[in-house]
């Protein structure tokens, strides 16, 4: 494991301590005040220290960066334990705070996805139009012309809501359903996608093959309480699409050094600009127009009160001083996670039977463990039911093919993402059934190859539960919240709030979840428009 010495804040994982005293912090005039350092609290801290604002930055955990972090599950290996690749990062962020010269390193994973299936066929998703339209041909010739018109629309929606400049409806305050409208007018399948129709109706709008539906289906539920056959869940697609991160569009990558370098790097801008960050101190009250109470009573006075926390915790920590919309809009947040995500050190790379090799092109890319249709719903209704599902579909990344610092000579990581699970069981806890969650999850996985479980030698395993004590993350919703249609947009909680002087800048606002550190960004712009 080698540390980017470069960085202060990687030097030491994150974990930065308290730079003075408490009661040192409490004695000075800060102008901002943000409760949580995640990547969009630091994104914003940034900002507003390079604008001249006295900015203080506490966070309750040792480890700066929130879900996106890095940490040591095992012996010499490095890992960041919920946030895998780096797709959505806006490329005005990495621009204006100057990340590639402090470091950032992003190696986009040109051989897309590969999805094998339990008859031994398989297909590669290449992210090069040319390479995957000839596997389309290979794999599923009648669905070439369909598939190239169900990429297509996904291009119009980024093209219309995405462009390259100040017309990023993701830049400021969510766009109103007639700013949508007039944008998507006379593309009524571009509609559909971001307003209607489930994965399930998109894929099969263009494809018949049935394996190629299914390899698509996972990519409109991540992250999200639904199955694919719900209403809404392609605009899940889209939105995981939409990135622009390298100048490559809808490309996702590996950052050297794991996801959490992108939150050190955030926090050496900001405190770089003079903004001071403190880990280990945890705000108990957020005052209104006053600044906050920490946990051991002290009271640190700012006019302006920032929480990247997510919005139950943000509402708990407002008390009775929350303003009776703010408290009716998140009472009604669906926020309750069904994701697992495991961390696991290999000795070996998995040897798909569809594909045989341990160091193949799919290794290099991401790779899905595909559901059936029907196991897709099965094993969504069991979840609901508080029961774990006979197969969980699985999304895969190895960091150590494209980053060799991560893990020890001759060891391999692999982060699994996978759903669905029950944020709590009808029978027994997460305690009581982590192994059986992780049991489950590598079998899922070794039904398509010959080396799982034995190529295994440990793994880390994250129910809901276990993320939200790990990160903060109320229900371990790892977006702040669902990310459907009726959750995002004008929809979504915006960066201002009803109450003087508190404003948000976590997932929970627009544009959504994900790495993304727009969101930091868009809070910053409101609270200097403000204050101006």
């Amino acid at each position: 494991m080698q540390r980017n010495t470069a960085s202060p804040t990687a030097a030491v994982l994150g974990e930065i301590g308290l730079p003075a005293p408490v009661s040192d912090l409490a004695a000075r005039a800060w102008d901002v005040i943000i409760v949580g350092a995640g990547h969009n609290g630091l994104a914003c801290a940034a900002y507003l220290a390079r604008a001249g604002k006295r900015v203080l930055v506490l966070e309750s955990r040792q480890r700066v960066g929130g879900a996106c972090t890095v940490e040591t599950p095992f012996p010499g290996v490095t890992m960041s334990p919920c946030a895998y690749l780096a797709g959505l990062l806006h490329p005005l962020v990495v621009e204006e705070l100057d990340l590639i010269t402090r470091g950032f390193h992003w190696t986009p994973a040109v051989n897309g996805m590969f999805v094998p299936f339990l008859d031994g066929s398989s297909v590669q998703l290449w992210d090069d139009d040319d390479a995957c339209e000839a596997e389309i041909a290979r794999f599923a010739p009648r669905d070439v012309k369909g598939w190239k018109a169900m990429n297509a629309v996904l291009q119009r929606l980024r093209d219309k809501l995405r462009p390259p400049n100040q017309n990023d409806v993701w830049l400021g305050d969510a766009p109103s359903e007639e700013e949508l409208a007039r944008r998507l007018a006379g593309d009524d399948e571009a509609r559909k996608v971001l307003f209607e129709w489930s994965m399930a109706e998109y894929v099969a709008n263009y494809i018949s093959d049935e394996r190629l539906q299914s390899a698509y289906l996972g990519q409109g539920v991540i992250g999200t309480n639904a199955s694919p056959f719900d209403k809404g869940t392609a605009s899940i697609r889209f939105h995981h699409a939409s990135g622009r991160l390298g100048g490559m569009p809808g490309m996702w990558g590996y950052v050297k050094g794991g996801m959490g370098m992108v939150s050190f790097f955030l926090c050496d801008a900001a405190r770089e600009a003079g903004a001071v960050v403190a880990t280990g101190v945890a705000v108990a009250e957020i005052v209104p127009g006053e600044g906050v109470v920490l946990e051991g009573g002290e009271r640190i006075p700012s006019p302006v009160v920032i929480s990247n926390a997510d919005p139950k915790v943000t509402l708990r920590l407002l008390g009775e001083s929350a303003s009776e919309d703010f408290r009716s809009k998140v009472d009604g947040l669906k926020i309750e996670g069904c994701t697992v995500k495991l961390n696991v050190l290999l000795k070996e790379l998995p040897n798909f039977t569809a594909r045989p090799g341990t160091d193949q092109p799919h290794h290099y890319g991401q790779i899905n463990a595909p559901l059936t249709h029907s196991e897709w719903k099965a094993g969504f209704a069991a979840a609901r039911r508080g029961e774990l599902p006979e197969h969980l579909w699985c999304e895969l990344y190895f960091q150590s093919v494209h980053d060799k610092t991560v893990a020890p000579a001759g060891f391999h990581t692999m982060s699994v993402f996978a759903q669905y699970v029950p944020h709590t069981f009808r029978e027994g806890t997460w305690d009581d059934r982590r192994e059986e969650a992780r049991r489950l999850a590598l079998a899922s996985i070794g039904r398509f190859c010959s080396n799982l479980p034995e190529a295994v030698v440990d793994a880390q395993v994250l129910g809901p539960p276990d993320i939200e004590a790990k990160v903060g993350l109320t229900g371990g919703h790892i977006f702040q919240g669902e990310c459907l249609p009726e959750n995002m947009w004008s929809h979504r909680l915006a960066p201002r709030t009803s109450m003087p002087g508190v404003y948000l800048c976590g997932a929970c606002t627009h544009p959504g979840g994900s790495v993304i550190a727009v969101n930091g960004r868009n809070a910053a712009m409101a609270v200097l428009r403000d204050c101006s």
